[in-house]
């Protein structure tokens, strides 16, 4: 188990179709900032042994997407791209709002590291500095890589609506987490705080059913070839750094094959983590973070 501190403070931001994000506060809030969210289905408590490092120096300020883990499930119609894009925005003005203007650099893992993508290629640099945990961008169309991509986010669309909806309590789903191969290499105690992060109770009934319900999960799979911004990243501002997974583990994660070609693309930095897959912040958190502080040092952030 690890003990997810109770935040210093926390905000409730709603979207413009009145959806709620719960956006938290931990840490030194006198630090230099970092905002952080998670990827596709999960929540950002559940990356706890990660972001828990930042809080004795940084003002850690953490978020899950809407119809994930703290943010109230809000239905179906707005759980897609282009209200994602939109949401960031209300979140991003809101963060400033509640708790003062400073820099503020943005730790985003796959689905949240596409939004921040998105959002600032259509909406301008929001974030100072953007590190990026293996963005699962979609090639475009005659890139050699984009149909092994798609045909592996298919394939995760397929799984997702496989999976189990109901647990009697967080300790059976972190058993079966513990037991899947695909996530073999987390860290003994992520399992009990992604467990716990992505149920909530059954308001209909007894025990736990997921936050992100599976069918929300595979849409966003099932709808990859909606991002289109690859043509457009050589008008990304700021410093940008993809930190990924070991492309020696490319069966399993195709994603990392392609942030690579992205990077060599556009010049963007780039780091692979070796002996990790898609969830390399939880399988290698103290290196993931000192990649984030190399990073920033590298910059002179001191918020």
């Amino acid at each position: 188990m690890i003990h997810i501190p109770q935040p210093r403070q926390a905000i409730e931001l709603r979207m413009d179709d009145g959806a709620i994000i719960r956006v938290r506060r931990h840490g030194n809030l006198s630090g230099p900032r970092l905002v952080l969210s998670h990827g596709n289905g999960l929540a950002i408590d559940g990356y706890a042994p990660f972001w828990t490092l930042f809080c004795a120096r940084y003002d850690v300020i953490v978020f899950d997407l809407r119809n994930h883990g703290q943010s109230p499930y809000h239905g179906a119609a707005g759980h897609n791209w282009p209200t994602f894009l939109s949401d960031a925005q209300t979140i991003w003005r809101g963060i400033r709002a509640n708790w003062g203007e400073k820099p503020a650099a943005g730790v985003f893992h796959s689905l949240s590291g596409i939004v921040a993508i998105g959002q600032a290629l259509e909406s301008g640099r929001r974030w100072d500095l953007l590190m990026l945990f293996d963005p699962p961008l979609t090639p475009p169309a005659g890139h050699a890589l984009r149909e092994p991509f798609l045909e592996q986010q298919r394939e995760l669309a397929r799984r997702t609506l496989r999976r189990k909806e109901r647990f009697s309590a967080p300790l059976e789903l972190a058993r079966r987490l513990e037991q899947n191969p695909a996530f073999c290499r987390w860290v003994p105690q992520a399992y009990a705080a992604m467990a716990s992060a992505t149920l909530r109770r059954d308001a209909a009934g007894s025990g736990y059913v997921l936050c992100c319900p599976r069918e929300l999960e595979a849409r966003i799979y099932a709808t990859s070839d909606e991002v289109t911004f690859w043509t457009r990243m050589k008008r990304l501002e700021g410093p940008v750094k993809l930190v990924c997974g070991d492309p020696a583990h490319s069966e399993l994660n195709v994603v990392s094959l392609v942030d690579r070609a992205l990077s060599d693309e556009f010049g963007l930095a780039f780091e692979a983590v070796p002996d990790t897959s898609h969830f390399l912040q939880l399988e290698q958190p103290v290196h993931c973070a000192r990649a984030v502080e190399e990073f920033l040092r590298q910059h002179n952030f001191t918020g």
